[in-house]
C-alpha cells in the first residue's frame, strides 16, 4: 500500500468515525470516540526529539485503535454478540445493541406477520457495566414496532430467563450478559421459542440459520437514529416470576439426607441470592456464601477471570472449605449457568507448602467427572444398570453430550439402555436433542432438567450434586467413590485441557490450518489410527472448524478453536482398562497412570501449537 492509499484509508476511517459519534446515543463513547479521533486526526511531528517521538506514537495507536473498533460490525452469530465495551462498531455499546435489537424485531415481525398474537418476548440481564440500560434500549426497540416485550424485575442468572421463555410461551428471549468473560466484556444471547421454534429447540439458544436471518436484519440497519424507540410500553416482571424458577427448581430435589456443609461462591456474580434459596428451601441449612464474592459486582475485584475454570478462581472458596471443614464446594460463574464441583481427595494431598486447602487434598472435579456423577444419576432413575434390553427404541430417553466432553457418558447410557448423542460443542447444540433428559459439556455446562431450562443451568445442577454427596455422606462415601465404581465398570476415562490464548485473533485460524495441513502422525507415544476434520461435518452433524485424534491406545484429543474467547483448545481424554473388581489401589495406580499419560500428551501439544 502506497503512502497516499494509507492516507486515503485514514481520511475514509476519520469520516466514518465522525459519522459513528453524531449517530451513537450514549454520550460517553461518543466522547471516548471523540477524543481518540482528536488525537488521531494531529499530523505527527516530524522532529527527532522525545516529545514528538511520544507523539507520533500517540497518534499511531489512537489511529490503530480506532481502525480496530471500526473492522466490521460486531459479529452476530450462534453465540450472539460478545466483546468488549466501549465505543464504535466493533464493540459492545448502546448503538451496537439497539442496531441488533432493530434486527431481532424486524426477525420476529416477518416470522410472525398475520398471527393471531404479536410476538412477545422476555428480557433479563446480570449486573455488569451497562448491562441494564442494554436490556431497556432492547425492550424500547421491541415496543416501538408492536412487539410485547417484558424485562426481568432485576439482575438474575441465565437460567431464569432461559426458564422464562418457555414458562412464558415467549417467542425470543434476550439475555444481556457475558457470562464468565473478564470486567470488560458484555454480551447479549438469544433464544427462540413460542411459535418461532417449535421442535426440541424450544427455548434454546439460536443455531443456523436463524442467526444468518437475524444477522441479515441488523445490517439491513442504516443507522440507530433510523431505530424507532418507544419512551414506555413494555413490562416489567414481577418477582413472582423467580419464585416460579426457584420452586420449579426445589421441586426437582428428592427426599433424602441434607446433613452436609456446603461452600458456595457466585464469583461475584448473579447466582448467590437464587441458589443458596434453592439449596435452603431443598433443606441444605448449612450454607456459607463466600464472603468476599458473594454480592453482584460488575469489576470482580478478587479474580482475574470470572471463570470457575480459571487458576486461582475458587481459591478463597477452597480457603473457607479448608477452615470450616466444609464437605463440599460449589460455584457458579457470574451469570449462574454453570457449576463447578470441589471436593476434598485424599490423593491429592501433598503437606507441602503454605496452601492448606491443597495441602489437604482440596481440588476441584473436572466438568467431565461432574457430567459423569449427574447422567449416572439421572440415568439411574430411568432405568436399572446392568442387562438392558439388546433391540434399541427411539422412544428411550436420551443422554447427551458434545464430540469435546469424555466418552464414558456414551457408556453409562449404554449401561442403563438408554440412548446416548454427540452435538456439536456448544448448549445451542445440546439442549435441542430430541428425547433428551440430560446433556453437559465438560465446560462445567449441565442440563438436569429440560423440561424446565432448555440451557445449562448451574442452579439445578448444584442442587443434583449437593444431595447426592449428603446421600453419599450418610452411606459413609463420597462423590470420588462413585467415580471410582464407575472406572470400575467401564474402564477409567481421564480427561484434561490444554488452551492457547492468542493476542492476534488471526493466529488461531491460522494455527488450526497449520495442523490440519501437517499433522502428527503419533500423539502420547501411541499411532494416530483415525484423524477426522470436523469442517467437513462428521457423523450427521453441522460442519465446524476443529480436528479430532483418534490413537491406536484409545488416546483422543480434539483441537478447535474457542466459539467465546481468543483461544485454540485441546480437549484430551486417555482410557485406563481396569477389572470390575478392581481394588483401590488398582483404581488408584490407574488413575496415576492416566495422569501420567495426560501430563506428557499436553506438552507434546503445547510444542504442537506452539506455546
Amino acid at each position: 500500500m502506497t503512502s497516499t492509499d494509507a492516507a486515503d484509508n485514514w481520511l475514509r476511517l476519520a469520516d466514518d468515525v465522525r459519522a459513528w459519534v453524531v449517530d451513537d446515543p450514549d454520550p460517553s463513547t461518543a466522547d471516548e470516540l471523540a477524543a481518540l479521533l482528536d488525537v488521531a486526526v494531529q499530523a505527527p511531528a516530524t522532529t527527532d526529539d522525545p516529545h514528538a517521538a511520544r507523539q507520533r506514537a500517540r497518534v499511531a495507536e489512537a489511529r490503530a485503535d480506532l481502525a480496530e473498533r471500526f473492522s466490521g460490525l460486531l459479529e452476530f452469530g450462534t453465540a450472539g454478540l460478545r466483546g468488549a465495551m466501549g465505543g464504535g462498531p466493533h464493540r459492545m455499546n448502546r448503538a451496537v445493541v439497539i442496531r441488533a435489537a432493530a434486527g431481532i424485531a424486524a426477525f420476529l415481525n416477518g416470522v410472525l406477520a398475520g398471527a393471531e398474537r404479536r410476538p412477545r418476548i422476555v428480557i433479563g440481564y446480570d449486573a455488569r457495566h451497562h448491562s441494564a440500560r442494554f436490556a431497556e434500549d432492547t425492550a424500547a426497540v421491541m415496543a416501538a414496532v408492536g412487539i410485547e416485550a417484558l424485562i426481568l424485575p432485576s439482575p438474575l442468572p441465565t437460567p431464569v430467563l432461559a426458564h422464562a421463555v418457555r414458562h412464558l410461551d415467549a417467542d425470543a428471549g434476550v439475555m444481556v450478559t457475558a457470562s464468565h468473560n473478564p470486567a470488560q466484556d458484555n454480551g447479549y444471547k438469544v433464544y427462540l421459542g413460542g411459535r418461532v421454534v417449535t421442535d426440541a429447540g424450544q427455548g434454546a439458544q439460536i443455531v443456523p440459520p436463524y442467526d444468518a436471518a437475524i444477522a441479515a436484519e441488523i445490517a439491513r440497519v442504516h443507522s440507530v437514529a433510523s431505530v424507532p424507540r418507544a419512551t414506555a410500553g413494555w413490562t416489567v416482571l414481577g418477582n413472582d416470576l423467580v419464585e416460579e424458577y426457584i420452586a420449579a427448581v426445589v421441586a426437582l430435589a428428592d427426599a433424602g439426607p441434607r446433613t452436609l456443609r456446603i461452600i458456595l461462591t457466585p464469583l461475584h456474580g448473579v447466582g448467590g441470592r437464587v441458589a443458596s434459596t434453592v439449596l435452603r428451601r431443598a433443606g441444605f441449612t448449612d450454607v456459607m456464601l463466600v464472603p468476599e464474592q458473594a454480592d453482584p459486582d460488575p469489576d470482580f475485584p478478587t479474580v482475574q477471570f470470572p471463570n470457575p475454570e480459571e487458576p486461582g478462581a475458587i481459591d478463597l472458596a477452597l480457603a473457607l472449605a479448608y477452615a470450616t471443614n466444609a464437605d463440599i464446594v460449589l460455584a457458579n460463574d457470574p451469570d449462574a449457568d454453570r457449576c463447578a464441583v470441589a471436593v476434598r481427595d485424599p490423593r491429592a494431598r501433598t503437606y507441602h507448602g503454605a496452601d492448606g486447602a491443597r495441602a489437604e487434598g482440596w481440588r476441584m472435579l473436572h466438568g467431565d467427572e461432574v457430567g459423569a456423577l449427574l447422567g449416572e444419576l439421572v440415568a439411574s432413575r430411568l432405568a436399572p444398570a446392568g442387562s438392558p434390553d439388546p433391540v434399541t427404541t427411539s422412544d428411550r430417553p436420551v443422554l447427551a453430550s458434545s464430540i469435546v466432553s469424555s466418552r464414558l457418558l456414551a457408556r453409562i447410557a449404554a449401561d442403563h439402555g438408554l440412548r446416548h448423542a454427540a452435538t456439536l460443542t456448544g448448549f445451542k447444540w445440546i439442549s435441542r436433542v430430541e428425547g433428551m433428559t440430560f446433556g453437559y459439556e465438560e465446560a462445567l455446562g449441565y442440563c438436569v432438567a429440560p423440561e424446565l431450562v432448555r440451557d445449562k443451568d448451574g442452579i439445578s445442577a448444584a442442587l443434583l450434586i449437593a444431595q447426592l454427596a449428603a446421600r453419599l455422606k450418610t452411606e459413609g462415601r463420597t462423590l470420588l467413590d462413585v467415580l471410582d465404581d464407575l472406572a470400575r465398570r467401564h474402564d477409567l476415562h481421564l480427561t484434561d485441557q490444554l488452551a492457547a490464548r492468542f493476542a492476534e485473533l488471526e493466529q488461531i485460524p491460522a494455527t488450526v490450518a497449520r495442523i490440519r495441513q501437517s499433522p502428527p502422525t503419533s500423539l502420547g507415544g501411541s499411532p494416530v489410527t483415525s484423524l477426522v476434520d470436523l469442517s467437513t461435518g462428521v457423523d450427521g452433524l453441522p460442519a465446524t472448524d476443529g480436528l479430532r485424534f483418534e490413537m491406536a491406545d484409545d488416546t483422543r484429543v480434539v483441537i478447535r478453536p474457542s466459539g467465546t474467547e481468543p483461544k485454540v483448545k485441546c480437549y484430551l481424554e486417555v482410557i485406563e482398562p481396569l477389572a470390575r473388581d478392581a481394588s483401590d489401589e488398582a483404581v488408584g495406580a490407574a488413575r496415576a497412570g492416566a495422569r501420567h499419560r495426560l501430563d506428557g500428551l499436553k506438552t507434546e501439544l503445547a510444542a504442537l501449537l506452539g506455546l
